[in-house]
This record gives structure tokens, C-alpha cells and sequence, in this order.
């Protein structure tokens, strides 16, 4: 159940900052979340790992921002505070670095946590420029933003799209594009499973390959020697260099930030169904 409630918000510690959040993305971590709650926390739980806003206060020590920057945010919900979609969260401020270059708040938002995720993604599988990487979910958020960074890494990407998305995910920067379901025609040296396939991969990548998952592993032992990389992108919240290098890619344009609906905090729940229905192209977001 999802409801709008009052809660306290404290002040800024030492290296945190308080922010007025304007926007918040709506994840899939967001319906974990309200379906097994987080453990040892009493609800309620807030959900969201991205936000959008602005500066409302700094603890002590942080001199990289200012009080009226616009700025985003990865937020872990699973604390005693919560997650981003509130109106004030505070956050460590190695968390926070300023908005792209011309992107909405709205659209900022999209950007933190699913390109965290893509970044540590690519370097867990460890591939070498000229190797070949196969992107499962090829039109969604994460493959989009992790399609451009493989790229840039002198990766030859391959992805999955549906006939009407194969436009679409050429113009991430995937080298080929096949149909969803067909099958990936050569073997990779990594996958990156966006798509959550899980062991259905498997016959697309070679002997010694690897494959970085999403969200966890339970899906029995390797083979082949296949290599299994959880991605646990709660470990590099506080990366702000790779917060600024998605920022620049965004400003650039190299990765497309998109909003596929916004919504307010009463129609979170909303948000969630849109997310559950699955084939969205973008992500819901919701507005202060």
C-alpha cells in the first residue's frame, strides 16, 4: 500500500546536504521495496533512488555546493530516512552534483541511480576494447544508458529490440540490433541482462564469458566457466566522479535522459502500475 504521509526531516550532518526535491524516478527497486519492505527498518519505508532539486541547507564541510543549486541526487532508501521521494531528503553530499546542461529537473531525475548502475555494470564485466557486448532490454532505461558507455569503452555493442524500438536503440549506439526473442547470432564475451533473463543468456555468451545481472543472482550454478557479476549499485552511491562523468555524457547529449509520464505524490501507486505493465521507454516520475 502506498500512501502520502508527514514526516520529520532532520538537519544536515557534517558532509550531508538537505535538499527540496522537485522530482523523484520511480524504479523497479521501488516495487521491491513496497512488496518485502527493508529489513531491521520499521515502516514506513519511502521509496525512490533518484532525485532532483534543489540545495535547501549543507552540514558543515561540503564546499562543492551551494545553497539554490540545482542538482541530482542517487539516494539509498533502504536507511532510516528513506528514499528520494519525498519533498526534503538529506544525503551525503558526495551523493549530489548539478543537473545536466539544459536537462529539467524532471528529466535529471531519470539519471542517477540507472547510470550508476550502468557504469559499474560495464566494469565488472571487464571487457577490452573490441570485445563484443550483448545488451538484453535494449529499448529501456538502464540498456540506454549502458549501451553508450560500453561505446565509449571501444566495446561492439549488441542489443535487443522489439521492430519498432530497433530505431530507437540504434541510436544508443548499438552496432546491431535483433529482434526480442529471436536470439543474440554470435557469442559475446559479455551480457549485460537489463532484461532480468537470468540463465536464458547463458547460450549467447562464450566459454569464459560473463554476464552482469541486476538484481541479485538465484538462478542455480554457472557453466561453461560463464562468469556471474551482481550489480549492486548501492555500493557506488557515493561515486561523484561518476555522478560528474554522467553528467557530462547527459550535458553532451551522449545519453538520453527520457520521462515517459509524470505524476504527483498521491499517484505514486499509479507510477508503480505504469512500471509493473512493463514496455515503458523512459521512467515515470513524480513531482513536488
Amino acid at each position: 500500500m502506498l500512501r502520502v504521509i508527514e514526516r520529520p526531516v532532520r538537519d544536515p550532518d557534517p558532509g550531508e546536504v538537505r535538499l527540496a526535491v522537485r522530482a523523484a524516478a520511480v524504479n523497479p527497486t521501488d516495487i521491491v521495496l513496497r512488496e518485502r519492505g527493508a529489513e531491521d527498518l520499521e515502516p514506513p519505508w519511502v521509496p525512490g533512488m533518484d532525485a532532483a532539486g534543489v540545495v535547501e541547507s549543507v552540514g558543515s564541510g561540503v564546499g562543492r555546493l551551494a545553497v539554490g543549486d540545482a542538482v541530482m541526487a542517487a539516494v539509498a532508501p533502504r536507511r532510516p530516512e528513506g528514499g528520494a521521494q519525498a519533498e526534503l531528503v538529506v544525503v551525503p553530499a558526495a551523493s549530489v552534483v548539478p543537473v545536466p546542461q539544459g536537462a529539467t529537473l524532471e528529466q535529471a531525475a531519470t539519471l542517477p541511480m540507472n547510470g550508476l548502475t550502468a557504469l559499474l555494470g560495464l566494469e565488472q564485466l571487464d571487457l577490452r576494447e573490441g570485445q563484443t557486448l550483448a545488451v538484453s532490454g535494449g529499448a529501456g532505461l538502464l540498456a540506454s544508458y549502458a549501451i553508450p558507455l560500453a561505446k565509449l569503452r571501444g566495446l561492439r555493442v549488441l542489443a535487443d529490440a522489439k521492430p519498432e524500438d530497433e530505431a530507437l536503440v540504434r541510436s544508443f549506439g548499438a552496432d546491431i540490433v535483433v529482434a526480442r526473442g529471436a536470439g543474440v547470432p554470435e557469442s559475446v564475451d559479455g551480457f549485460f541482462d537489463t532484461a532480468v533473463l537470468g540463465r536464458s543468456a547463458f547460450p549467447a555468451i562464450r566459454d569464459g564469458g560473463a554476464l552482469a545481472v541486476v538484481r541479485g543472482w538465484n538462478d542455480g550454478d554457472s557453466e561453461r566457466g560463464i562468469r556471474i557479476e551482481p550489480v549492486l549499485v548501492r555500493t557506488v552511491l557515493e561515486r561523484t566522479d561518476w555522478l560528474e562523468h554522467l553528467r557530462e555524457l547527459a550535458s553532451q547529449g551522449t545519453l538520453q535522459l527520457r520521462v515517459a509520464a509524470t505524476y504527483p505524490p498521491e499517484g505514486a501507486a499509479d507510477a508503480q502500475r505504469l512500471m509493473e505493465a512493463g514496455g515503458l521507454r523512459g521512467r515515470a516520475v513524480i513531482v513536488f
